[in-house]
């Protein structure tokens, strides 16, 4: 019997350029190819060879450390389509441009250029099926796909490929305020004749998947979104309620919108000073779109309306917008603070110990965010780091692992370390064929 091996590209053992090749014979697909955003970028560890005789591949969402290396397989050979959602190839456009100035800033060259990102092919699951249903894309290879709670356009994906079971879950939570999550609960089975003990009745049992790709960015903490929340508001309402400003960095799609939200709502008579890039999202959502949870929609809407908020765009509402500066919450759209923009918001509060700086994700190594918060003492203005939740941590994990049992499990987006202490204490409540792998590292099943 053909065995299936999984060479890891990138994304396990580290936090970003998820890229994971599976191969079975002479097939092979790709899930993800993104980059890591330290230094000048690192790229996956793509074979040439490989990429040209690729049979699809598939990209779980926009975020840079899933989706910017994809015109590399283009400049490489690849010729077929990249499937994902609508939602997400219409954010990718952002994130290249985003991903070119801070190639730029690095001084470096891109590894690709302007005709392979316009090669790039896309097919939409959505046109083909509905979230939890499956569907068969090629000979050998069905899929299911579902929203995975991490920005709209999210998905997690459900393989049985040449007589294997896979399972990627990309970036999930389910502790979102404003996206749906589809569980991927019973997503493997095998039809019965009879499952009831002896009746007659029909029906089907859960097989467990050959392997699966799980979230673990956030490691053993084992905290929930209300935990994560609460320390958020006991850190930002001393500083309002001194009149002191708070710098809110966040990615263009994603938690930038959640926090948008829920401090709008928290804080109400509180200013919102907010670059437009990150409610262009929210105008063009609609208040039933497929990706919100149901009451989200109208909540987005009334957040659009809100009194006290400041929307800016260009340099001179900017610069009126800090001048006026009092007791507001300014939300700048770049969540490791590497443009000149983000770093400019920084430099107008950074010289009061009344104002604050609060970072909510992932800061890369030797980045300047991650060099603001380890070298704080440099500056007056306080610098925090409280994650909003957007990945999986411990009782997720578990969680996980039970919903989607598997043969072989592998997880991943998070530093080894982090990564094999998590396997360590999974290993010890009974879960077992864990998996803490490197990039470059291989697994057969």
């Amino acid at each position: 019997m053909t065995t299936t091996t999984l060479s890891i590209w990138g994304g396990a053992g580290e936090h970003g350029r998820s890229c994971y090749l599976l191969q079975h014979g002479t097939s092979a697909i790709l899930l993800d190819c993104g980059v890591k955003k330290e230094g000048p970028g690192e790229y996956p560890l793509l074979d040439r060879e490989i990429v040209r005789k690729l049979q699809t591949v598939f990209l779980s969402h926009a975020h840079e450390d899933h989706s910017i290396a994809l015109p590399l397989l283009y400049k490489y050979g690849y010729t077929g389509e990249i499937w994902t959602t609508r939602e997400t190839a219409g954010q990718l456009p952002g994130y290249f441009a985003a991903w070119s100035r801070y190639a730029e800033a690095k001084g470096v060259a891109l590894p690709y250029g302007e005709d392979d990102l316009a090669a790039m092919r896309f097919m939409y699951l959505e046109d083909h099926a509905e979230p939890l249903t499956w569907v068969t894309l090629a000979p050998g290879l069905r899929v299911l796909w579902g929203r995975s709670g991490h920005l709209a356009g999210a998905v997690w994906l459900a393989l049985e490929w040449n007589g294997k079971k896979l399972f990627f879950s990309g970036d999930y939570t389910e502790e979102s305020l404003l996206l749906a999550v589809d569980r991927p609960e019973g997503i493997f089975g095998q039809e019965v004749a009879d499952c009831s003990g002896g009746t007659g009745e029909p029906g089907r049992v859960a097989v467990p998947a050959d392997l699966a790709l799980v979230d673990a960015a956030y490691g053993t903490d084992p905290d929930g979104q209300a935990a994560k929340l609460g320390q958020l508001e006991a850190a930002l309402r001393p500083t309002l309620a001194g009149s002191g400003s708070v710098l809110l960095p966040v990615p263009l799609h994603g938690r930038g919108q959640e926090l948008l939200l829920w401090t709008s709502e928290r804080f109400p008579s509180t200013r919102l000073v907010v670059e437009e890039a990150l409610l262009a999202p929210i105008r063009s959502w609609s208040v039933g779109s497929a990706w919100l949870r149901p009451d989200a929609g109208e909540r987005l809407q009334a957040l659009l309306r809100h009194p006290n908020l400041d929307v800016v765009s260009t340099w001179p509402e900017r610069e009126q917008a800090m001048q006026k500066l009092h007791g507001a919450l300014v939300f700048t759209n770049d969540g490791m603070m590497a443009s000149a923009k983000a770093q400019w918001y920084y430099s107008q509060l950074a010289a009061s110990p009344g104002n604050q700086v609060i970072f909510t994700g992932h800061l890369a190594e030797g980045g300047f965010a991650h060099r603001l918060f380890q070298e704080q003492s440099s500056t007056a203005c306080p610098v925090s780091l409280i994650r909003y939740k957007v990945h999986q941590g411990l009782p997720d994990i578990r969680s996980m692992l039970t919903t989607v049992p598997s043969s072989h499990t592998v997880l991943v987006h998070a530093a080894k370390s982090g990564t094999d202490h998590v396997v360590n204490l999974l290993h010890g409540e009974g879960f077992t064929e864990l998996y803490s792998l490197l990039p470059g590292s291989r697994i057969t099943f």
